[in-house]
């Protein structure tokens, strides 16, 4: 069974109104078919044991006897899977729209609706706690109540409940449910789904929960309404699964929840670490396991904007960054080192429409571009094509004899081609391009992209350092996407064409000598591809992912992509190199945050220097 993970069901029963016997025959079949697909908790509809819309026929002491007595059938006949179910209880002369939660052949408990779209029939559960014993056991009737089920636990809230401006399950959340399970009896309206769907993903999002919402459909009265048996889960803000509405019968949403994930998230929010109102805790069996794979999926390139909007946001948020440190210090001059690459590509695009967006001549952009021992043909090629079509003022600055000077000077054999021959030539451009920011009163722009400063892949005060960089929360993934966009559609169709290229240049240091100017150097030929690298950065940063989580997510997301062993092996690399080189982020230079991911000292990550890597 994979750890941290939920998996939980929304169900839409055909509904037989009024009719009690006909509905848990409904339930008990639908119960026996989770069961055996590994589902550990299902919610159904509200009042789903009588029908919502019966009406004033729920103040009928018959009709609630017969719901009460096909309830105690129906628990009898549960195992480890919690069941969700609707039915009005009346205690004290009260009558109260519930929820029952029934596990291990026992009614574990009722939750009470606290806030009632009418009052006509039901009295509201809030502050109400009553105790009801049922076959000699005591069966806690409570609004504020979890339900732990060993590996995750849920709390209820009931139809309305979701939409009240401070909602029964935020304070359920503050007290430790991982998921809300929603009961619902919401009618069908022209664009309901829509705000429905997207209250879903804003609650789950501002409590870092699940949400498994299910709400009546076929069989319910359509003398005013139409239920359209909504099923749905959301996680974290996103929705994993929907089941099919206007069904004869019934629809279902099944998925796997990530409850570590929702707890990482947790830790990390600050308004989960004040304490919320006192809830009763109910213990119930451990969930039954289930194997894998999972019911959901993942996005193999999960930085990548799905949308021209998101990547034009994107270069929003670079260039204002950098229109906004230049106007701070009073600049108008950049200096960027160009080497035909990705990187610097994306750069010189965000400094060019930077200094349009200021009315600054491109000419206040001082391009370099420093031929050395690796510089292929095709790199540049294109940066030198790149700057004239851009209009950017144009320099090249050959480093090779500079770098053969210190080689003597430290004594390195030129043809000993280790890190030391690597580094020295990043270290030489670096040198250049602060040397002449400060010559014509700029700063210089740094290139390297949050990739590359998840693995270190980059030298230490070389490229590593600049005076800004805008790609610091960029990933390589993400770079191919966004260049092609922004020279698509903020530069003419020269740039755009030139910039495809580079998007289909193999990627490369370019720091060993070239053979017949082609490239000797492939970064992923080293590093392993940049898509799994992405993937798993994501998975550790946002969800906290172990290296055995990460490994199974990996094989989901790129099944017929990678192999097991391919996926273990550059795992391996990407947590050691992960580990090891986090001293080249302590000190890392000033960039904007783009995405959901900063690796930035100052806030976005802080991670001891010196510690030894733990899965």
């Amino acid at each position: 069974m994979p750890k941290g993970f939920a998996r939980v069901a929304a169900v839409s029963l055909p509904l037989h109104l009024g009719d009690v016997q006909a509905n848990e025959n409904e339930l008990l079949s639908a119960i026996k078919t989770l069961e055996q697909k590994g589902v550990q908790a299902a919610v159904f509809p509200e009042m789903c044991l009588t029908g919502y819309t019966v009406g004033d026929l729920a103040l009928r002491p018959q009709l609630q006897q017969a719901a009460w007595e096909g309830l105690l059938r129906l628990a009898a006949r549960t195992g480890r899977m919690a069941a969700v179910v609707g039915l009005p209880v009346a205690v004290r002369g009260r009558l109260y729209n519930c929820a029952a939660v029934l596990q291990g052949g026992r009614v574990r408990g009722l939750v009470p609706q606290v806030h009632l779209p009418e009052s006509r029939r039901f009295a509201s559960g809030a502050g109400v706690k009553e105790e009801l014993s049922i076959n000699g056991e005591t069966v806690v009737l409570y609004a504020s109540q979890l339900f732990d089920l060993g590996s995750f636990t849920f709390g209820v809230e009931i139809c309305q409940d979701l939409w009240v401006p401070c909602t029964p399950g935020t304070q359920l959340a503050l007290q430790g449910a991982d998921l809300i399970l929603n009961p619902a009896a919401s009618s069908a309206q022209t664009g309901k789904q829509n705000r429905r769907l997207s209250m879903l993903r804003e609650h789950s999002a501002r409590l870092h929960a699940g949400y498994v919402y299910a709400s009546a459909g076929f069989g319910e009265s359509t003398g005013d309404e139409v239920f359209d048996g909504c099923t749905a889960i959301a996680e974290n803000g996103d929705i994993l699964a929907q089941g099919k509405r206007f069904c004869m019968d019934g629809g279902m949403a099944l998925a796997d929840v990530d409850v570590e994930m929702l707890r990482f998230q947790r830790q990390r929010d600050p308004a989960f670490r004040a304490m919320a109102d006192s809830v009763r805790i109910c213990r119930l069996e451990d969930a039954p396991a289930f194997e894998p794979p999972l019911l959901r999926t993942y996005e193999p390139l999960p930085f990548v904007p799905r949308s021209e909007e998101e990547l034009e946001e994107i270069a929003q948020i670079q260039c204002m960054g950098l229109a906004s440190r230049l106007k701070a210090i009073h600049c108008q001059q950049v200096v960027i080192g160009v080497s035909g690459g990705l990187d610097s590509t994306l750069a010189l695009l965000i400094a060019a429409r930077t200094m349009d967006v200021l009315g600054i001549s491109r000419k206040a952009v001082h391009a370099i571009t420093m031929p050395g021992m690796g510089t292929g043909a095709r790199t540049k090629s294109n940066a030198d094509r790149l700057m004239e079509a851009l209009g950017v003022s144009r320099s090249e600055i050959p480093i090779a004899a500079a770098v053969r000077q210190h080689f003597a000077d430290i004594g390195q054999p030129e043809d000993r081609h280790d890190v030391t021959y690597e580094n020295a030539q990043a270290r030489e451009r670096t040198q250049i391009l602060m040397d002449y920011a400060n010559r014509v009163g700029g700063i210089v722009l740094g290139t390297g992209d949050l990739s590359e400063e998840a693995l270190g892949f980059c030298t230490y005060n070389g490229d590593h350092m600049s005076m800004y960089n805008v790609n610091c929360t960029v990933t390589k993934t993400c770079l191919r996407s966004l260049t092609r966009y922004l020279s698509a559609h903020s530069f003419d169709a020269q740039v755009a064409a030139i910039c495809q290229d580079v998007v289909d240049t193999p990627v490369s240091p370019e720091l060993l000598p070239v053979s017949e100017g082609e490239l000797q150097q492939r970064t992923e030929d080293i590093l392993g591809d940049y898509a799994l690298h992405d993937f798993f950065l994501y998975h550790f940063m946002q969800s906290g992912a172990s290296r055995e989580k990460m490994q199974l997510l990996a094989a989901q997301a790129f099944d017929g992509v990678y192999d097991e062993q391919q996926i273990a092996q550059q795992l391996d690399t990407f947590l050691w190199r992960f580990y090891t080189q986090q001293f080249k982020r302590s000190c890392a230079p000033d960039g904007p945050q783009t995405g959901p991911v900063s690796l930035s000292p100052r806030g976005g990550w802080q991670m001891p220097s010196d510690i030894k890597p733990i899965g």
